[in-house]
């Protein structure tokens, strides 16, 4: 083979190995592009998420301090026509929905705990306590239960 030839297949076997670098080079630089991005997003979606669970936890205890308002505010007598029983109705069908808003948004150990301290709330509101019983020592183990298992779970 001439020098020539050599000179040739050397030029192109450079071109070949540069082509080569160049492209594994932006394939290297894509994929981490794409994994940047990916972080980016799953970092936006776990924000938006915690902000969603803290709204909901939010509503879900300030809707219970309504319920427990109501408890403590409880008549000896009432009727389905009393303000009482509709404000306390209004307060426990959305501590209802909110608790239900609980199991679907955290896990399972925080739902139970909440629907512990939600049946102990609705007992309270409609049943009363026997006498000599505190509403407050009554509510108080669930309560914090409750807020200690959604604690965990944010972190």
């Amino acid at each position: 083979m001439s020098s020539q030839v050599w000179v040739s297949l050397i030029s192109l076997g450079g071109v070949a190995l540069g082509g080569a670098l160049s492209f594994l080079i932006q394939f290297a630089t894509q994929r981490s592009a794409e994994r940047t991005e990916l972080r980016r997003q799953q970092t936006e979606l776990s924000e938006a998420r915690r902000a969603e669970r803290l709204a909901l936890l939010a509503r879900f205890v300030e809707v219970a301090a309504e319920a427990e308002r109501a408890a403590f505010s409880r008549p000896h007598e009432w009727d389905d026509t009393t303000p009482w029983f509709l404000t306390a109705q209004d307060a426990m069908n959305r501590l209802w929905v909110a608790e239900r808003l609980i199991r679907v948004q955290f896990p399972l150990p925080v739902h139970n705990a909440a629907r512990k301290y939600f049946l102990d709330l609705n007992r309270t509101v409609w049943e009363g306590l026997p006498d000599g019983e505190s509403l407050r020592d009554y509510l108080e183990d669930n309560r914090l239960v409750f807020l200690d298992a959604a604690r965990a779970v944010m972190g």
